[in-house]
């Protein structure tokens, strides 16, 4: 079993810093600290930053919810990143994922999407976290569907949720009500 590496925090511990970076997040589009959140606490200038640039990444790319929450599975499923694959599944299925497609992501299978938005997605997170590059066909197909702007903000928004990743395996965070029983990987030893 992985215990968590952050000591606990009482709100009468934090720094005036800490109590106002929690209530940003609480009363933000998030109103919980349930993801790296409860890390970024004990940086709250990182933090503060860090829950700004999510917020924008999850909720003002310019991609529809189901293409973000594709992007975010992407990243869970690079960094085999247990809280944040176990948090934004449901959502993804509810925007409109495929179950099927999201467990072939899960497996580390590339999944067989009908929706060519969908492929794109896909085939651009695979490639910069394979490769650290994107193809020039990829690139083209990627501007063509969203534009210049979505494209960076894609870019964007793969990059905060790799941090979202670490922060969590580096400390070794859970999602709220997330069980040993409720891993979607394997979890390597420490």
């Amino acid at each position: 079993m992985t215990q968590p590496r952050l000591p606990a925090i009482a709100r009468e511990q934090m720094s005036p810093e800490q109590a106002a970076m929690l209530d940003a997040i609480l009363a933000g589009p998030r109103k919980n600290l349930n993801g790296p959140f409860v890390a970024w606490i004990h940086s709250p200038q990182l933090g503060e930053l860090a829950q700004r640039l999510g917020a924008f990444c999850r909720y003002d790319t310019g991609l529809p919810l189901r293409l973000s929450e594709l992007a975010i599975l992407a990243t869970a499923a690079c960094w085999q990143s247990q809280a944040e694959w176990h948090i934004h599944l449901p959502i993804a299925i509810e925007a409109g994922l495929a179950p099927a497609a999201a467990e072939q992501i899960r497996r580390g299978e590339t999944p067989q999407f009908t929706l060519r938005d969908e492929r794109v997605v896909w085939q651009f997170a695979s490639e910069l976290y394979r490769d650290k590059r994107v193809s020039d066909a990829t690139y083209a197909e990627a501007c063509e569907l969203f534009g210049l702007p979505v494209v960076v903000n894609l870019v964007g928004l793969l990059g905060y949720y790799a941090l979202v990743a670490m922060t969590l395996n580096t400390f070794g965070m859970r999602a709220e009500g997330q069980g040993e029983g409720d891993l979607p990987f394997a979890e390597p030893a420490r």
